[in-house]
C-alpha cells in the first residue's frame, strides 16, 4: 500500500506529463513543432514529422490554377492560396481575416450571401481594390468540425476571363463567317448575273439577225397586202406575218428570262420540252456553220430544277462547244435515264444531259482547272471563264454533278447529272394554243378607258377593243387618265400599259384608282409582264403580256368584268 508521500509524488508526475501534453498540443496548433518524439515500447524513440502529414496537400493547393479559400460561417476568410489572391488583386495577408463578400460586386452581394448559406455554386463578379472586375465561378462545400458541426466552408474560385474572351472571340468569328457567307452569296449572284450578260452578248448578233428577218416578213407582208387580190394569197401573207410576230414574242420572252436578276423557285421540268423550247434561240446564237442534233430518250424522267438557270447553263455549254469548233462542226444534245446510279458520291435515279462537240478537245491539265471560276483558254475578251463554273454550281445545287470527258483533236462531252423527280410537270404549266376567232366569246359592251402612250400601239389596241364591242376613250398618260376619271367615272373598264412617261406608271395608276375611284375593273399590260407580276398580284389586278391577240384581250377583259360583278 502506497504512502501519502508516494501518492503525492505520482500526482505531481501526472500533472507534469499533462502540462507537457498541453504544451505539445499548443505547439502543434501554433505550428511551432515540426515533429513529435514518442518513446517506443522497446525503449527506442519514434519521431512523427507533423508537417509531412499535410505537406502534399498544401503544395497542391498552393500550386493549383483555381483560387482556394476557407471561410467561416460569419464571412471571415480563414485561408487563401496565391491564385485566389491573384484573382482578388490583393495580398493574402490582407485577405485573410477580412470579409469575403467585400470582394463581390455590390449589386450581387445579396445573391452571393444566399449561395454561401446554401453552400452552392454560381458565377459572380469580383471587384478588386484597384477597380477591376473579374467574372468568376464560386463553388462552396462544408468542412466538418471535431464534433461533426459545419463550422467552416471551403471554396474553389475559377477565373472566367479567358472563357469569356474565348466566347466573345467565338461570337466574333461566327459574325465574320456569317458576313463572309453573305458576301460570298452576293458575289456569286453578281457572277451569275455577269455570266448571263455575257451569254446575252453572245446572242446579240444572232438575235438581231433573226429579228430583222421577222421585221422583213412583217413589213414585206404589209406591202403586199394592198397588191394581192387573191384571197388565198392574202390569207397566206397574214399567216406568215402572224407567225413572225409569235416568233419575235417567243425570242423576247427567252431574252427576258435570261436577263432576270431574281432566281426562280425550283419546278418540275420536262428536260426534252425545255431544250426544244430554246432550240430556236440556241440556233440563232451559234451561226450557220454549227449543226445541232438531239438524242432524247423517249421516256426521259422529269427533274426538279430552276428552269431559267438550266436554260442559261445549256446556252453556255453550247456556246463553249461552238467556240471549240472554229471551223464548224456538230453539237449533239442528249438526254438519257440513269437508273440506280451510284458513283461520284451520288446514289439513286438520275437524268444525264450531255452536250457533245466535235471540236479541239481539252488536255488533262485544262480539265483539271475547267471548273475554276475565271479559268479560260480563250483569248482576252472572248470569255470570262465562268461558264463551266456556273454549270458545275448549278448541277451541284440541284443535287447532281457535272463531268467532263474529252480527247484532244476528237471533241468534248459535258455530262450533267440531275436527280429524277417522282412528280410530273403540271398540265397548267404547258403552253396552250391561242384561242381562234371561231372559239371567241360573244361581243362585249360598255366603255373602256385606254391608257397608252405609244400612238401606233394605241391605234391598234383601240381597233381591237372596238372590234369586240367596246367604246374607247384614250388617255396618253397615267396622269391624263386620272384627269379623265375626275370628270367621268362611268367607264366599264380601264385598260392601261405599265411602262409610260410622266413620272407615274400603270401600277401607280392602279393604286390611285383603287384608292380614289372605287372598284372600277382594271387590266394592265406590258411588254415585260414578268417584272410586274408580283405587284399586280398584290393589287389583285390582271396582267396581260404584250403582244396579245384580240381573243386574249377579250378573254381577260371579260374575266375582269365578271370578277368585279
Amino acid at each position: 500500500m502506497k504512502t501519502d508521500e508516494e501518492f503525492q509524488q505520482e500526482n505531481l508526475s501526472l500533472r507534469e506529463r499533462l502540462r507537457e501534453a498541453e504544451e505539445t498540443l499548443e505547439a502543434i496548433r501554433s505550428g511551432d513543432v515540426d515533429a513529435v518524439v514518442v518513446s517506443g515500447g522497446n525503449g527506442v524513440p519514434q519521431v512523427y514529422a507533423l508537417e509531412t502529414a499535410d505537406q502534399t496537400y498544401r503544395v497542391l493547393v498552393e500550386e493549383m490554377q483555381e483560387g482556394a479559400l476557407t471561410v467561416s460561417l460569419q464571412d471571415e476568410v480563414l485561408y487563401c492560396n496565391r491564385r485566389l489572391a491573384s484573382i482578388f488583386g490583393e495580398e493574402p495577408s490582407r485577405i485573410v481575416g477580412g470579409s469575403l463578400s467585400r470582394f463581390i460586386c455590390e449589386t450581387e452581394r445579396a445573391e452571393f450571401g444566399w449561395i454561401v448559406e446554401m453552400c452552392g455554386k454560381a458565377e459572380f463578379t469580383v471587384c478588386t481594390p484597384a477597380g477591376l472586375q473579374t467574372p468568376a465561378h464560386f463553388s462552396f462545400a462544408h468542412l466538418k468540425g471535431m464534433r461533426g458541426e459545419p463550422d467552416t466552408l471551403c471554396c474553389i474560385v475559377t477565373d472566367l476571363t479567358e472563357q469569356q474572351r474565348s466566347s466573345e472571340a467565338l461570337k466574333s468569328t461566327h459574325a465574320l463567317l456569317l458576313a463572309e457567307v453573305k458576301e460570298r452569296a452576293r458575289t456569286e449572284a453578281m457572277l451569275r448575273q455577269s455570266q448571263k450578260m455575257e451569254a446575252i452578248g453572245q446572242l446579240t448578233g444572232g438575235v438581231a439577225h433573226d429579228f430583222n428577218n421577222l421585221l422583213m416578213a412583217i413589213s414585206g407582208g404589209l406591202n403586199m397586202l394592198d397588191r394581192q387580190p387573191d384571197p388565198d394569197r392574202l390569207k397566206k401573207l397574214k399567216e406568215g406575218m402572224r407567225q413572225a410576230v409569235d416568233r419575235g414574242a417567243g425570242l423576247t420572252k427567252q431574252l427576258l428570262s435570261f436577263s432576270r436578276t431574281k432566281a426562280l423557285d425550283a419546278e418540275i421540268v420536262d428536260i426534252r420540252s425545255r431544250i426544244d423550247g430554246m432550240r430556236e434561240l440556241v440556233d440563232r446564237s451559234l451561226g450557220g456553220s454549227i449543226q445541232i442534233r438531239t438524242d432524247f430518250a423517249a421516256d426521259a424522267w422529269p427533274v426538279r430544277i430552276d428552269a431559267g438557270e438550266f436554260e442559261l447553263v445549256m446556252l453556255n455549254l453550247c456556246v463553249n462547244a461552238r467556240d471549240a469548233m472554229p471551223s464548224g462542226g456538230t453539237i449533239t444534245i442528249g438526254v438519257l435515264n440513269m437508273p440506280a446510279y451510284k458513283a461520284d458520291k451520288l446514289s439513286g435515279d438520275f437524268i444525264a444531259v450531255t452536250v457533245t462537240d466535235t471540236g479541239t478537245g481539252m488536255s488533262a491539265e485544262t480539265i483539271a482547272h475547267a471548273f475554276e471560276p475565271f479559268f479560260t483558254t480563250k483569248d482576252i475578251g472572248k470569255g470570262s471563264g465562268l461558264g463551266l463554273a456556273q454549270a458545275y454550281g448549278f448541277a451541284r445545287s440541284s443535287g447532281g454533278t457535272l463531268k467532263i470527258r474529252s480527247e484532244l483533236g476528237v471533241g468534248t462531252t459535258i455530262e450533267m447529272l440531275l436527280p429524277r423527280s417522282a412528280q410530273t410537270p403540271e398540265t397548267a404549266s404547258l403552253p396552250t394554243s391561242p384561242q381562234t376567232s371561231a372559239d371567241a366569246p360573244g361581243r362585249l359592251s360598255g366603255r373602256v378607258l385606254l391608257v397608252e402612250d405609244d400612238d401606233e400601239v394605241a391605234e391598234v389596241t383601240a381597233e381591237m377593243l372596238g372590234d369586240i364591242g367596246l367604246e374607247v376613250t384614250r388617255a396618253p398618260s397615267a396622269q391624263a387618265a386620272l384627269d379623265v376619271l375626275s370628270r367621268d367615272q362611268t367607264f366599264t373598264l380601264i385598260f392601261s400599259d405599265i411602262m409610260m412617261p410622266g413620272g407615274m406608271n400603270g401600277i401607280q395608276l392602279a393604286e390611285e384608282v383603287r384608292t380614289h375611284h372605287g372598284e372600277i375593273p382594271l387590266v394592265l399590260t406590258s411588254g415585260h409582264a414578268a417584272a410586274f407580276s408580283d405587284q399586280a398580284q398584290d393589287l389583285g389586278v390582271q396582267l396581260l403580256a404584250k403582244p396579245f391577240s384580240i381573243d386574249e384581250l377579250g378573254e381577260n377583259i371579260r374575266r375582269e368584268i365578271d370578277r368585279q360583278r
